[in-house]
């Protein structure tokens, strides 16, 4: 049987369009997936820098204008990977054409706006490029939680550290503008907090919040802490910051149960921290797991036993999983409606922050 082509725009060209372009470029080396993936169009403002893209990554043909891009009946998927007060009107413009749409988290930069992105893509399959709990070690971390082997969950801390925001040398982007971006490290980081909270614990039912500006002038959070409480009555702390002095992208969770606990940090990639509480406790202790097989979520993907990946796997690991799941007519997650619930949290942090109370995060 022919498989069937999948003629692709990315909409972007700086640092998830390279990430999404290898993706798109990778994913047929690892994944038997029934799909031919054509590298149709790429499109961004800076048409200069956009010919040197698309002759790296395999782009056949260059655009600076999205609307004409969506619209295109040769066009099977549109991919969203541009800054987020833009992601709203592409996605919707897309869906709206039919198109399968991808997008960049967050998805949007309020939840009335994700809604709304929801509700217009309801008809065509969809995807969040959330690709951290795309990780072995994470989605190893959901397969012990799901086997019982930490039991009831007590705590769930986690944290999102960069200390990007600390460098003076560093040009100003449009993450740090909220014309643009929404919001800052909330939007940026927390945003993948919050989606792998949800993803190992559950719903959460209520969050309080503080944020914090460092940089004069700016008028997005560079810093941002929630207490939250989970629907499964477990607590929980998550934080972001782009002042982590110390850390280059140290994303980092830890679940403590009644039988044992799990702790990751992404600066680790390949392995995850487990804790047997059930063992004699003469031989108890945390233990690191190296995630890369055998009997490893994508053991069987990549390569043998022991061989490492690395940061851009996940990005290929969540486009082959989504090409999978389109291939079987399944659903696919995160979806659009998983990063509404994960905008849902957000908002709730943001309100929080401003008015020092306890909010809800259910909707």
């Amino acid at each position: 049987m022919q498989n069937r082509k999948i003629r692709v725009a990315l909409i972007g060209q700086g640092f998830m369009g390279r990430a999404h372009s290898n993706a798109f470029a990778q994913v047929k080396h690892f994944y038997d997936v029934p799909f031919d993936i054509e590298r149709a169009v790429i499109c961004a403002r800076d048409r200069s820098r956009l010919e040197a893209t698309a002759a790296t990554w395999g782009w056949r043909e260059i655009e600076t204008d999205w609307r004409a891009v969506v619209s295109r009946k040769d066009i099977d998927l549109v991919d969203v990977a541009v800054p987020n007060a833009l992601h709203a009107p592409i996605s919707i413009a897309a869906a709206e054409a039919g198109k399968i749409v991808l997008c960049e988290k967050p998805l949007a930069v309020s939840a009335e706006e994700g809604a709304r992105i929801v509700e217009a893509a309801r008809g065509v399959p969809n995807m969040v490029w959330f690709n951290y709990r795309r990780a072995p070690a994470v989605v190893f971390a959901r397969r012990l939680i799901d086997e019982g082997r930490i039991g009831r969950v007590f705590h769930y801390r986690a944290s999102y550290l960069q200390q990007s925001g600390n460098d003076p040398t560093r040009p100003p982007s449009w993450k740090t503008q909220r014309a643009l971006a929404g919001s800052g490290v909330i939007g940026d980081l927390l945003s993948h907090v919050v989606d792998t909270a949800m993803y190992l614990n559950g719903p959460i039912r209520e969050v309080t919040a503080l944020t914090e500006t460092f940089a004069p002038g700016r008028d997005v959070d560079d810093a941002a802490i929630a207490l939250v409480r989970f629907a499964n009555g477990s607590v929980g702390s998550l934080e972001a910051s782009r002042y982590g002095v110390g850390c280059r992208n140290r994303n980092t969770f830890e679940i403590q149960g009644e039988r044992g606990m799990i702790r990751f940090n992404l600066e680790n990639l390949n392995h995850l921290e487990f804790y047997d509480a059930c063992e004699p406790r003469n031989v108890q202790g945390a233990r690191s797991i190296l995630v890369t097989g055998p009997d490893q979520p994508y053991a069987g993907v990549f390569w043998k036993p022991g061989h490492t990946i690395g940061y851009e796997h996940t990005f290929i690991i969540a486009l082959g999983d989504f090409l999978s799941a389109l291939a079987k007519g399944e659903e696919y997650h995160p979806s659009f409606a998983d990063a509404q619930r994960v905008q849902t949290v957000l908002e709730a942090i943001e309100k929080s922050a401003q008015s020092g109370q306890w909010l809800p995060a259910l909707h």
